[in-house]
């Protein structure tokens, strides 16, 4: 599918970023939306518009920018309370899930083809949790939670409306310009400053995926994903968070040892199967370009100079 103009909520965010230069670098037209005044990392581009705007209280100036920019596309990043504390805020996550189906209606009714959101791989790990008896979740399920309402009332939404719905999964993304406490940023932190290593045993499931391979994995849906179908994004290679955190160590300072099994784990190990993005390689060509160890390595050096 071709399309030459885009728009992008929380399009001056961590990945929403990097999506909407990978766009400008295509010659796309881009609506960039976000609660910036102005944008911290969006280049000046001649295809590029920015416009503030709070997407909870603005929907009739949304209305209006849509009707005017005529996008093909519309692609939603704009999400309250990704990381820290917000993760638990059961009322803003359930905002967060009512915005993201209004947006889909007002990229329905502005002539949009498509509509591609932007999911999470906690909505496995809180589906599963919600059916595992006995289980005790914490409080940071809350986000996934959110994420899976707002996929299952936007498909159905979608369905009615006669608008293509595509939904990216992210494994969990990283990378220089992320300044979120998540934690590759807080593990690196704590490497730079010399502190403590202390993990859970490390045994659960886990994939990492580097900024601009996910940038490009949203390009590929976008362009070429099948409607109503869903797509995890992920380097392809899962594996237990303790291999993921050893490599770590070992590219960032081989003399750091890390405690395992000092942290206690409640969640939910998920199968290496979730994380399978086959469909993604093989519907849209996706081909993750960043190893972990380069873009760990990328990454730390990046935080070591802002933080010095």
């Amino acid at each position: 599918m071709q399309t030459n103009r885009i728009v992008i909520t929380g399009a001056d965010g961590f990945v929403g970023s990097e999506v909407a230069k990978l766009y400008l670098s295509k010659d796309f037209e881009v609506l960039a939306l976000d609660v910036s005044i102005k944008p911290n990392r969006l280049p000046s581009h001649h295809l590029l518009r920015y416009e503030c705007i709070n997407l909870f209280t603005e929907s009739n100036r949304l209305k209006k920018l849509l009707e005017d920019f005529r996008p093909n596309s519309f692609i939603h990043f704009a999400w309250d309370g990704s990381a820290g504390e917000k993760r638990c805020d059961y009322s803003l996550q359930l905002k967060n899930a009512e915005l993201n189906v209004k947006c889909l209606e007002m990229a329905a009714s502005a002539g949009c083809s498509r509509f591609v959101g932007a999911g999470s791989i906690m909505e496995y790990e809180v589906e599963a949790a919600m059916h595992a008896n006995g289980l005790r979740p914490g409080l940071g399920y809350i986000y996934g939670m959110g994420k899976h309402i707002a996929h299952a009332m936007s498909k159905s939404v979608a369905a009615k409306l006669g608008i293509d719905f595509l939904w990216p999964m992210i494994t969990n993304a990283y990378g220089v310009g992320e300044l979120s406490p998540r934690f590759i940023n807080a593990t690196l932190r704590k490497i730079i400053n010399h502190e403590n290593l202390e993990f859970t045993s490390g045994t659960q499931n886990y994939d990492f995926v580097y900024v601009t391979d996910v940038a490009k994995a949203f390009f590929l849906v976008e362009q070429r994903g099948k409607d109503f179908n869903e797509y995890m994004i992920g380097s392809g290679k899962a594996a237990p968070l303790r291999e993921f955190i050893v490599e770590m160590i070992s590219a960032c300072d081989p003399h750091a040892i890390p405690h395992f099994g000092d942290v206690p784990f409640t969640g939910i190990n998920l199968p290496k199967s979730t994380f399978d993005i086959t469909n993604l390689v093989e519907d849209c060509g996706f081909k993750p370009e960043i190893s972990f160890r380069e873009g760990i390595m990328k990454t730390y050096e990046w935080l070591k100079r802002i933080e010095a």
